[in-house]
């Protein structure tokens, strides 16, 4: 139903000069965030629909970070540049997701929320195709600048040889933000999970 209903959005494509400006630690962090998929753990692995969607947590913690450029490709061959962001294992406080879709009754918001007691949301083997983020991060033991076919990290992921990439042994970020195309967990926790509908634009932020 999502895939026939959702509404059409305007995204901007980033050219590949911004896009490497934009793998700097204080966004690269934001790029672990989470969305209802479990599948296996290359975010590029699918097809991804026509319309991105919005994250938010009040904060992030994550062990065994990397980061690398690539392009997610949506099912009319429409070509995304992403930063792929992998985190080994993740865990997130109060989680918001949401999808503004255009249904026979009006505009409606998918939105679905964990993670708002005291139990975090948690994830394994995380990967995710983001386009923009924002927060307030902190990592150990950075690397930026190194060959993204080299990194090592995070269960092994890596990206094209020669590429820039970037990677840490753990990243926290508070206030998250992310708009993203495509997210691979192979486990994913949600706490608390509440799925709804609401009539008009309620997105996360």
């Amino acid at each position: 139903m999502a895939e026939d209903t959702q509404a059409e959005t305007e995204h901007s494509g980033i050219g590949w000069r911004r896009f490497g400006l934009a793998l700097i630690p204080a966004l690269g962090a934001a790029g672990v965030l989470v969305a209802l998929t479990a599948q296996g753990s290359i975010a590029a692995s699918f097809a991804v629909s026509g319309d991105s969607f919005k994250i938010s947590a009040d904060s992030i913690t994550g062990t065994g970070f990397a980061q690398y450029g690539d392009v997610s490709t949506s099912a009319d061959d429409t070509r995304h540049p992403v930063a792929v962001s992998v985190i080994d294992e993740a865990e997130l406080v109060n989680l918001c997701q949401s999808v503004l879709m255009e249904t026979p009754v009006g505009e409606m918001t998918l939105l679905v929320n964990a993670g708002q007691d005291d139990t975090p949301v948690s994830a394994e083997n995380l990967v995710v195709d983001t386009e923009q983020l924002s927060g307030d991060a902190t990592f150990t033991n950075m690397e930026i600048g190194r060959d993204a076919g080299t990194l090592e990290n995070a269960s092994g992921q890596s990206g094209a040889a020669g590429a820039f990439g970037q990677q840490a042994d753990t990243v926290a970020i508070n206030d998250l933000q992310q708009v993203a195309w495509g997210v691979n967990a192979g486990t994913f926790r949600l706490s608390g999970l509440h799925l709804g509908l609401e009539p008009g634009n309620h997105e996360c932020f």
